[in-house]
């Protein structure tokens, strides 16, 4: 019997990108499928335009283990890969209208069995439930992951993009929705409500005509 085949995978550092639908403090399964196992992960939204001269070196060999990936595991440039075999990293415009995607956008499904580490910019600060800050990963932030491109062959084929551990670099426009409840209450409160004894319950006058 031959041996089994042994695999180097290389640590690669992403550019930065805008965290989608993150669950990388609870693993989930994916909705419907009763066969999936439970993972952590996030979607990674980048917009290359936008790449320093540091993000495109990250970018290229990102794309240059997905390729060696393909060609390892499946004897085709990444490129040709025909459209059985996932490639792992996808073109934006697949999800048009979904807010952060879209044209001129790429997006990758970084996952892992194993819960990742989480950091805040300076490096040392952990994010997580335990340390009460789990809110600082949400959709929109921009974060950065350390990841491992991989192949698989079993329900499906393709390359894929494993996740390690993320760090967070800065705070974006949330693409939920979401507004916190700090923010969401701009208005004072009015007085009649303030002046009255704990066991008011209404700020209305009894023959104060109400329109529904």
């Amino acid at each position: 019997m031959a041996a089994k085949e042994k695999i180097e995978r290389k640590k690669l550092i992403t550019p930065v990108f805008r965290a989608s639908f993150p669950n990388v403090f609870e693993a989930r399964a994916i909705e419907g499928d009763s066969n999936s196992k439970p993972k952590f992960g996030l979607s990674a939204i980048w917009t290359p335009a936008k790449f320093t001269a540091r993000e495109k070196e990250l970018w290229r060999a990102m794309l240059g283990e997905l390729d060696k990936e393909a060609r390892r595991k499946f004897h085709k440039p990444w490129k040709e890969l025909p459209d059985h075999i996932r490639r792992g990293l996808r073109d934006g415009s697949a999800k048009e209208g979904l807010e952060g995607y879209g044209e001129g956008t790429r997006f990758a499904n970084l996952t892992s069995k194993n819960r990742p580490g989480v950091v805040a910019k300076d490096g040392s600060t952990k994010i997580g439930p335990e340390e009460g800050n789990a809110d600082e990963i949400y959709p929109g932030c921009y974060c950065r992951a350390t990841v491992q491109v991989y192949s698989y062959d079993n329900k499906g084929k393709g390359v894929a993009i494993g996740l390690r551990n993320i760090q967070k670099v800065a705070d974006g426009a949330r693409l939920d929705n979401r507004v916190a409840a700090e923010d969401d209450f701009d208005e004072d409160i009015d007085s009649a409500w303030l002046d009255q004894d704990d066991d008011f319950e209404g700020g209305a006058e009894a023959d104060d005509e109400i329109p529904f």
